[in-house]
This record gives structure tokens, sequence and C-alpha cells, in this order.
């Protein structure tokens, strides 16, 4: 780690980039995600499965991220907006021009309903030492990326490895 410029080593443990969802969770993806892997989980579709399983509708947990994948576009935004961000300034900042993710964690909290305007942030959590791999010479990463609804509950947490790396000549 004393390899690592201070800077780095900062954002260690730290909460960046909290942003709160561009828009509210809504069923109109919860149906259209769940058509398009052929999801017929009534507790998705039923009205009244959901209410008896869950209190009310509920969006499938796995879509946690995508109330925060940006548009391509919005009013307003003078460049585009990118998901993950920690990761490409980590990139940048240890000079490793490639990366990788090499696993990818969910761990779920209260249910995500329709209506809620969910927050996010992302907290580096450790980097390696250097290491070599087949695909060359960097580090390995691990990011959290944790999103709470409008209330204050915890409904998530993404924890995801990644490796930054210079190919080998």
């Amino acid at each position: 780690m004393s390899e690592l410029s201070a800077e780095v080593q900062g954002w260690i443990g730290q909460r960046r980039y909290e942003q709160q969802g561009e828009f509210d969770v809504e069923r109109g993806y919860v149906f259209t995600t769940c058509a398009s892997v052929e999801n017929g989980n009534p507790l998705f579709w039923d009205d009244e499965a959901a209410a008896e399983i869950t209190g009310g509708p509920i969006a499938p947990p796995t879509m946690i991220s995508v109330w925060f994948r940006p548009h391509y576009w919005a009013p307003g935004r003078s460049e585009q907006a990118q998901p993950l961000q920690v990761h490409f300034d980590l990139k940048q900042a240890l000079a490793l021009p490639e990366a990788v993710m090499t696993d990818n964690t969910i761990t779920f909290g209260e249910p995500v309903r329709p209506g809620d305007r969910l927050t996010t942030w992302q907290v580096l959590r450790s980097v390696s030492d250097p290491k070599t791999t087949k695909l060359g010479s960097g580090r390995f990463w691990v990011i959290d990326v944790e999103y709470q609804n409008q209330k204050g509950e915890w409904v998530g947490t993404e924890s995801y490895t990644g490796f930054g790396y210079r190919r080998d000549a």
C-alpha cells in the first residue's frame, strides 16, 4: 500500500460520487425487464400476490443498478455520465489503461418499490499490492456501490472486484 499515492489512499473507505437517481422506480421498467427474460413471478406482475407476500409491489432485487444507469443524454448535462466512476478514477490515477471486473456480489436489504427515489454512492474498500496475471501487471481493487431509499433505508450493496493492468510487453 505504501506505493499508492496519498490521493488514492485517501479514497479508501470514503463515500464518493453520492447521487440521487434521475428518475423514480417505476413499474414500466419492471414489466419490460421481466418480459425481456420471461420472468413470470407473480410478485412482480400481480398486485394481490405482491400485497400478500411483500406488502405491495416491488422491483426485482437484481434491478437495483437499473435506477442509476445514466441516460446517454439529459437536459443540462455537459458531459456523458459514467457509472462506477471510482473504477475509472483508479485506472487513471494508477496509469492502468486496461481493466476487467473479476467478481460482483449483490447483497439486498429493504425491497425497492415503485415510487422510490434511490440514492447511491461508491466506496473504495481496498487496492492490492502490484500483481502479475496472465493479462498483465496491475492491481486488484474492491469497490462497493451502496444504495438507500428516500427514507434512508439501506436497500442493497453491489461489491465489485476489478483488476486494472498494463499488458506486459
